[in-house]
């Protein structure tokens, strides 16, 4: 994963930790279900995007001139896993 990727997917993961961590809080709290799930739902979309990052380094790799990346052939092949698994 280029250097700022890997960056920007670490600190999106830490929000995303510290956001499920008040999730967590609202449920013991006893908060109603609209905010609990409201809350999720965004914790998922938040997760969503880091998966948007990452697939999108790849793609980037996928289309580096060939002096700059690993074989084609092993780019694409991680392309296709995490895009299947996103699914």
């Amino acid at each position: 994963m280029a250097e700022h990727k890997r960056t920007e997917v670490e600190d999106r993961l830490a929000r995303i930790e510290g956001h499920l961590h008040a999730v967590h809080r609202m449920v013991a709290a006893d908060r109603s279900y609209p905010d609990v799930v409201r809350q999720v739902v965004a914790v998922r979309a938040s997760l969503d995007a880091v998966v948007q990052v990452i697939v999108d380094d790849l793609v980037e790799e996928c289309i580096q001139p060939p002096s700059k990346r690993r074989a084609a052939g092993t780019a694409a092949r991680q392309l296709q896993e995490v895009v299947a698994s996103a699914l």
